[in-house]
């Protein structure tokens, strides 16, 4: 029960890190591509609450399925439509990813010392990272991997992405409540990616 309770005490930070690096890495590559939204409505920073929606935060603490405030992109401003907003989209998972390598070497120098609190909150922010990259691949939207259906689409067959846009949300609440989706498919990515890194 204690160890539960610090497990619940240390996902809060972690979750708050791996969302916070997620948004602010959409922010930050849409604003080097052209496009000033981002840092007008004061997204690009690293302060969590400018990316918290206290909602999805909370489910994510608790079902540990949840989101963040969409940052704003107008994709207008972009040289290339379609490259640009694949790669504003993917900056989010990259990040995430970068962040548990990061989280992976220090566990490399810090777990051998075998202080709890801390390979917990390694090995926490290690796999919330590599599970918030990996949903957010998924090919749906409002998910970050709905984009990169852009890259294999000819445009002629572009509708569906409005269709995806307009129902993606309720197929994914859908996904997870009536299939076991996220245990079959997403999980065991999750978990062998995690024992790679830790």
């Amino acid at each position: 029960m204690r160890f539960d309770i610090l497990n619940l005490l240390l996902s809060i930070p972690a979750i708050l890190i791996a969302i916070t690096f997620h948004e602010y890495a959409h922010g930050w590559m849409a604003y080097r591509l052209g496009d000033p939204t981002p840092k007008f409505y004061g997204r690009l920073t690293l302060n969590p609450l400018a990316h918290l929606d206290p909602i999805g935060t909370l489910m994510l603490l608790i079902f540990r399925f949840g989101w963040a405030k969409p940052v704003p992109i107008n994709p207008n401003n972009f040289s290339n439509y379609r490259r640009d907003t694949v790669l504003v989209s993917i900056a989010g998972p990259s990040a995430n990813f970068l962040l548990a390598i990061i989280f992976a070497l220090i566990g490399r120098i810090v777990m051998p010392l075998y202080i709890i609190p801390i390979n917990a909150f390694l090995s926490i922010s290690i796999y919330v990272n590599i599970a918030l990259a990996i949903f957010n691949l998924i090919p749906i939207p409002p998910l970050d991997g709905s984009k990169l259906l852009l890259l294999f689409l000819p445009y002629r067959y572009t509708y569906i992405m409005g269709f995806l846009e307009q129902y993606g949300f309720i197929i994914i609440v859908m996904l997870i409540a009536f299939t076991n989706f996220i245990g079959l498919i997403v999980s065991p990515i999750v978990n062998w990616l995690f024992n790679i890194f830790i």
